[in-house]
């Protein structure tokens, strides 16, 4: 072979004779591609190797060379896997930096430091099929993996392992539709490894099947754009990453998971930026998860949860379970956030229909500034009590601490809840379930918000603000707007549907010295005992009456043939069987009810019979003044005051 080398490279030194050629240089499955401007550059040594562009060759290790018309792309390593074969294409001017391997199907690259410095980002473009063969990169500079047609499964480990720890741009070429999937029973930590930060990008499709654990594990962050990204399966987490997860554009599917849809965890304590910090970002595209393992997420954040645009559908069926380990139950949740949760946009339908489930749950602060948000839950209470688990409990938890218990919620924040503007529809069925509520302070300040709930329809542990916005609340055994602080009305629309005594349309904290106070807005509560001002606070009149609500009915207040307030009862109210339309809420479209209140209740939420009290609030009565009250065809005079008495209330 010596001899033939000399001979061949001797021919290629007469300038110009290959210029439109290709040189090819082959070692066992690596095959080295030199343009023809470089043929005659090669520089000889007296023990017979040479050096061509930096790399160096000995001629023992030179299996064949050949010269053909094949372009060369600089920069380009290309992967064909064939069956029990591959064969590996490198571009000569990155051929000094690359070391590359081939044992059967897999292929090991290691990519030298000096790269950067010499020629910059390098290309991996894999294609082809092979039943047990993978690709591993490692290295510590910046490079790009382009899928280009690539079918491929390993089977002893990661199909895809890249150890380098830089940003890694995994393309997936326009047009094509790319697979993998990893070993089972490894060690690997997905069937896509990436060591450093991973980017996907191209309008290509990749489906991914992780059967050891996450399908793709990111030891940084994960962004994605364009692509189409099929999770087909995972053992563990669909997609489980640091520092951040970031969704711009493309189309994500995430089915068949064992545990959480996508993860993002953070253990280091270094001083990061905020998204550097576990947090996820959905700024637009698609994304569709469905996961089914006990107290599993859709998407679970270590930091923030951000949604600005995109559409996302989640829906999880898993049931609570006792965590032994931190000695509490705990429950799936289609969006949770040991941070905080902003949605400023897109379009989000989730469901949970496990024991405990929520909609959104968030460790921070929860706001809702735009976009259509859809919530429905389905499940009960979990809860652990002596030792056993009980999936949809039906005793009284009144003596269980919340450790001990997992209630249902549509949207759940241990801090404070703002909901600015947007669509949101929420209807929860399950037993305990709660729709919206806040373990501090709740504010509207505008929206369109529609709430049917098992339980209270918006719950705040501290102070409730109305400033805004048009809402419609029904509870159907519980209160529809309950306040443990003060309620505050300043502004906005509400109707607000409460069970039958002792529960309420609204409820303050009044046996604790707290007050509904209504300084503006346009409310209509009805419910079995609805709390009234106590408090001097409270500038904007009101009236009462025992009458009961009819589910398409108009109620009208009228101050002589000048209208005041007027409300349609919503065709849910009194409904046995809630759903919701998706994208928002259709009041009087959708007739699913049957009334559920009959007349009892004294002016001014006091003592009587199911239900029956009705109050209203609005801009221009006068305290004293007498108005006409219409409910449907039946009309009767009613006074209106500024201010009464709870001691009627049944608690």
């Amino acid at each position: 072979m010596k001899k033939n080398v000399l001979l061949l490279l001797a021919a290629l030194t007469v300038s110009g004779a290959f210029a439109r050629e290709t040189l090819n240089i082959v070692q066992g499955d690596v095959v080295y591609k030199y343009a023809g401007e470089y043929m005659g550059k090669a520089v000889f040594s007296t023990d017979g190797s040479f050096t061509l562009m930096n790399r160096t060759f000995k001629p023992a290790e030179v299996d064949r060379m050949y010269v053909d018309e094949s372009e060369v792309t600089d920069n380009l390593v290309s992967v064909v896997y064939s069956g029990s074969k591959v064969s590996v294409e490198v571009a000569g001017n990155i051929a000094p930096y690359v070391t590359t391997t081939v044992s059967g199907g897999d292929v090991t690259i290691i990519q030298s430091d000096a790269v950067g410095d010499a020629v910059g980002e390098i290309a991996y473009r894999l294609s082809g099929s092979n039943d047990s063969g993978s690709f591993s990169l490692g290295g510590s500079y910046k490079a790009s993996v382009e899928l280009a047609g690539l079918d491929l499964k390993s089977n002893s480990g990661a199909a895809l392992n890249i150890q380098n720890g830089k940003r890694i741009a995994l393309r997936v070429v326009d047009g094509t539709v790319n697979s993998v999937e990893d070993a089972p029973g490894g060690s690997q930590k997905g069937a896509i490894v990436c060591n450093g930060h991973l980017e996907i990008k191209g309008k290509g499709t990749l489906n991914v099947t992780g059967k050891t654990a996450h399908a793709i594990q990111s030891k940084e962050y994960f962004e994605m754009k364009n692509a189409t990204l099929n999770i087909l399966g995972s053992v563990k987490d669909g997609i489980n990453c640091a520092q951040y997860f970031l969704l711009e554009s493309g189309t994500l599917n995430l089915t068949g998971i064992g545990d959480d849809a996508i993860q993002t965890d953070f253990k280091d304590t270094a001083d990061r930026e905020t998204e550097d910090t576990g947090s996820m970002t959905i700024a637009g595209g698609t994304l569709t998860a469905t996961v089914s393992a006990a107290a599993s997420k859709g998407l679970k954040a270590e930091g923030d949860i951000t949604v600005s645009g995109g559409s996302i559908e989640i829906k999880t069926t898993g049931k609570g379970m006792w965590d032994a380990d931190k000695s509490k139950t705990k429950a799936s949740a289609c969006l949770s956030a040991d941070g905080n949760v902003v949605v400023s946009g897109g379009t989000l339908n989730l469901t949970s229909t496990g024991s405990g489930g929520k909609g959104i749950s968030g460790d921070g602060t929860v706001t809702l500034k735009e976009g259509a948000l859809t919530v429905a839950t389905s499940g009960g209470v979990f809860a652990y009590v002596n030792g056993k688990e009980y999936d949809g409990y039906t005793g009284s938890t009144d003596r269980l601490n919340s450790d001990s218990k997992s209630s249902p919620k549509g949207i759940k924040a241990d801090g404070a809840i703002m909901i600015d503007g947007g669509k949101i529809n929420v209807t929860t069925s399950g037993n305990g379930a709660e729709g919206i509520e806040s373990k501090s302070t709740l504010t509207v300040n505008g929206g369109e918000i529609f709430v049917k709930a098992y339980d209270d329809a918006i719950n705040s542990s501290s102070h409730m603000y109305i400033n805004g916005g048009d809402i419609t609340v029904i509870a159907t055994n519980n209160d529809g707007l309950d306040s443990n602080g003060n309620l505050v009305f300043n502004g906005g629309t509400v109707r607000a549907f409460g069970a039958s005594s002792p529960e309420c349309g609204i409820d303050a904290n009044d046996e604790q010295g707290y007050s509904v106070i209504f300084k503006g807005g346009t409310v209509l509560a009805v419910g079995g005992g609805n709390s009234v001002p106590s408090s001097s606070d409270s500038t904007q009149a009101y009236v009462s009456a025992s009458s009961s609500a009819k589910a398409n009915t108009e109620i009208t207040l009228l101050d002589g043939d000048t209208v005041l307030a007027t409300f349609v009862v919503p065709a849910e109210y009194g409904s046995t069987s809630p759903r919701i339309a998706p994208g928002g809420r259709e009041f009087r479209a959708r007739p699913m009810f049957a009334p559920m209140f009959a007349p009892g209740g004294g002016p001014g939420g006091g003592p009587g019979g199911m239900g029956g009290g009705m109050l209203i609030s609005c801009p221009g009565m006068t305290n004293g003044s007498s108005y006409t009250l219409r409910n449907g065809t039946s009309t009767m005079t009613v006074t209106a005051t500024l201010r009464g008495s709870n001691s009627g209330r049944p608690w």
